[in-house]
């Protein structure tokens, strides 16, 4: 009988869809805008991403995830029917098997919630994947070998750290430090240095534009707009790339910390892997210029970024939807 399969990474920030055959079919902003009057979800990815910060008393443009878990039920399970219906298009007989990667420290009742928004949402089956293995797996790391690989998964709600080998995770941890927090810091620096409020697009843009994990030799800039504190005047100013690196220094060290704590739990044959290996970073957040050498430098470890940071959670998804039965015994949760 004919299935179809589709496997999303439900990020805090982007959601990513994959469709095997097809290859990456989604990738758009985790955004719902809703009728306050009604609570009806009234636009989903990016168009409700353009109305943040812009709508009016009765429109509520919000982000149903947060660090990396179902904040608003329902809004969530209008997300991903859209992005289901999205992807496979027109009106469909056949209900989807759909794989979502979770962040690995979820709790029982958070991992429920998401498989029941995905069956409401009108899925099939849901299977639950936790985003190390799938990144690792998307980005090519051989899991099922008896070697350590480690992973640094850090996205926009969570960063995940986790040891694999023979195809599980042996020592992880999951911390709430992602590249939402990286922007909330940014805003609380402009604010606190040049008094200043920005809005969370443009500390994005500053991260991501001028944005290092350590200071640059030869430092940039960009001009940024936003609202005078004082006066509450439209104002512009510029900032300094060394303004970023050091707004978002104690996201950084939480990172490190994590990675530390994570290496500390590894059996010392594991460790040896990972000191000859060295450390995959991956997800949005993990493309941060200079992260690399800040982890290499912090922790005695090489560090190097996989190819495809953004989409190796969601392409590992799709491998493990490709090759269901493999997987399915020892990292998948099914209903």
């Amino acid at each position: 009988m004919f299935v179809k399969k589709i496997g999303i990474d439900l990020g805090t920030v982007n959601t990513l869809v994959y469709v095997p055959k097809k290859g990456i079919a989604i990738n758009e902003p985790s955004v719902v805008a809703v009728s306050v009057q009604d609570g009806k979800a009234l636009a989903v990815g990016s168009e409700a991403s353009n109305m943040l910060g812009r709508t009016p008393d009765t429109i509520v443009a919000q982000r149903p995830l947060r660090d990396g878990v179902i904040a608003d039920y329902k809004t969530t399970e209008a997300m991903i029917r859209y992005f289901i219906n999205k992807a496979l298009g027109g009106v469909r007989l056949i209900r989807p098997e759909v794989m979502i990667a979770v962040p690995a420290g979820i709790t029982s009742t958070e991992r429920r919630a998401v498989i029941d928004a995905t069956i409401q949402a009108g899925a099939k089956a849901a299977y639950i994947i936790k985003q190390p293995i799938a990144s690792a797996i998307g980005a090519g790391i051989p899991i099922g070998s008896a070697s350590g690989n480690m992973i640094i998964e850090i996205g926009g709600g969570t960063s995940e750290i986790a040891v694999i080998s023979l195809g599980g995770i042996v020592a992880s941890t999951s911390v709430r430090i992602g590249g939402t927090k990286f922007d909330d810091a940014i805003m609380d620096y402009i604010r606190k240095k040049y008094n200043l409020s920005i809005g969370e697009r443009t500390a994005e843009e500053l991260k991501i534009k001028i944005g290092s994990a350590l200071p640059l030799t030869e430092p940039t800039s960009m001009d940024v707009r936003g609202r005078d504190a004082i006066s509450g005047l439209p104002r512009t100013i510029t900032v300094m790339s060394d303004d970023v690196t050091e707004a978002i220094q104690d996201q950084l060290s939480g990172i490190i910390q994590a990675v530390k704590s994570v290496l500390q739990e590894t059996p010392p044959e594991l460790s040896a892997d990972v000191i000859e290996k060295g450390m995959v970073l991956s997800g949005g957040t993990g493309m941060l210029r200079n992260l690399d050498e800040l982890l290499a430098r912090a922790i005695d470890v090489p560090a190097y970024a996989a190819d495809d940071p953004l989409q190796n959670v969601v392409k590992g998804t799709g491998v493990a939807l490709e090759n269901l039965d493999s997987y399915k015994r020892s990292i998948l949760a099914t209903k």
